[in-house]
């Protein structure tokens, strides 16, 4: 029976990291996790998850019972692995541009434990070329490794259920480093996708990219409709009855969250700041919480407003409120309005969030942020709000939309 190879995953307590590791794990590959999060890391340890994933507490608890997964408290551990799996990105600054350090100290932090015959596996959204970088960077260092580029393509909470079901990308430099990670691979995920490490990270950016214009499309038409005092919800609807074509045009709604930006600003700096269009859906996404701000401002004495701002996380059902556009609202707000009162059911972080029932009772004006399924049914009492999503029932409890 051929032994297995031993992993260690470096941000194995992160939002893409933990979910890879149990399903590692839960396929028998001996695996150990490091992360600098150590409150995350004691939370691991004591079976709780560290944030809102589908089945994450069910897996853990399952995993924990195992012998084949540990938690590693000193990097220099990577030396007995044969697998480093790298969940590390690459953010932007405030201008917008890649910063390319944090990898770089990753893995300088890691070369003097690296030995000859072992894989890197990068697993996060990288610029284009970091991994040829990388190959080269180490390979003048005289460290005989491998060096791969397996993008996460899954949406975030519900990861632990698509790394099975959507197909991996490996891209490598040599065969015997696509074995090796397609051993792996190959047990956790339904599909096996071939690429050079230059494709794997354009797919990667590319489609975030997309993504994150088409919702761009969408907020620029509800701008265009708000100007035109028309509702875009119902325009959508009348765009897509019975047209097949019109299926796929988004709601509007915050785009933000910890990825669509970041990698689209990462294919802006890679093409030199020609890929314009990518430039225009960031102002367009960015500038809807402007768009809002300005329309309060013209609607109401905002003054006199007690705003309650509905969901701070970045996305719908998600517990992260990492570059959520909810706080850059409420920062605008918070300039003129008479006091801006916030709320959500999953965010634990934010010690200045409300109880529900209390925002929507202070409140003249309510605002969704985050279309938490849970506010579907909401009262909210006769109301105003405003809801870009459409996701709210403009029948119900005799609220008025603008």
């Amino acid at each position: 029976m051929t032994k297995k190879p031993s992993i260690i995953v470096i941000g194995g307590a992160g939002h893409i990291g933990l979910p890879l590791s149990l399903c590692i794990a839960n396929a028998n590959f001996p695996i150990s996790i490091y992360d600098i999060n150590k409150e995350n890391l004691k939370k691991i340890n004591d079976g709780i998850f560290p944030y809102k994933e589908e089945g994450g507490k069910n897996l853990l608890n399952k995993i924990l019972k195992k012998k084949t997964f540990s938690i590693s408290n000193h990097i220099s551990e990577i030396k007995k692995k044969d697998i480093i799996i790298i969940c590390i990105g690459t953010p932007i600054d405030e201008y917008m541009n890649p910063i390319h350090s944090v990898i770089k100290e990753c893995i300088d932090s890691i070369l003097p434990y690296l030995s000859k015959g072992q894989l890197i596996i990068l697993r996060s959204s990288v610029s284009p070329n970091t991994t040829d970088w990388l190959n080269k960077y180490i390979a003048k260092r005289k460290k005989d490794v491998d060096i791969v580029y397996c993008p996460e393509r899954v949406v975030q909470g519900k990861a632990i259920k698509e790394i099975k079901e959507v197909p991996q990308i490996i891209g490598f430099f040599n065969e015997k480093a696509f074995i090796k990670a397609s051993k792996i691979f190959s047990k956790i995920s339904k599909k096996i996708v071939k690429a050079s490490p230059i494709e794997a990270e354009l797919s990667k950016l590319f489609c975030n990219a997309y993504r994150y214009i088409e919702f761009s499309i969408s907020n620029q038409f509800y701008q265009i409709s708000s100007a035109a005092g028309a509702s875009y919800k119902k325009i959508n609807e009348i765009m897509k009855q019975d047209y097949s074509r019109a299926n796929n045009i988004p709601s509007a709604g915050f785009s933000a969250g910890p990825c669509l930006l970041k990698d689209t600003m990462q294919l802006t700096s890679f093409y030199k700041n020609q890929f314009s269009i990518g430039h225009q859906a960031m102002l367009v996404n960015e500038g809807l919480v402007l768009f809002l701000h300005e329309k309060i401002t013209k609607t109401f004495k905002i003054s006199k407003l007690k705003i309650g701002l509905l969901g701070m996380a970045f996305k719908a059902d998600s517990d992260d409120i990492r570059d959520s556009l909810s706080y850059k609202l409420k920062k605008e707000l918070e300039i003129n309005a008479k006091d801006v009162l916030t709320t959500d059911p999953y965010v634990n972080v934010d010690k200045n969030l409300k109880p529900l029932n209390e925002v929507i009772n202070k409140s003249n004006l309510i605002i969704l942020c985050s279309p938490h399924n849970i506010y579907k049914k909401l009262n909210l009492k006769g109301k105003t709000v405003i809801d870009v999503w459409g996701f709210l029932s403009s029948k119900k409890n005799n609220c008025k939309f603008i």
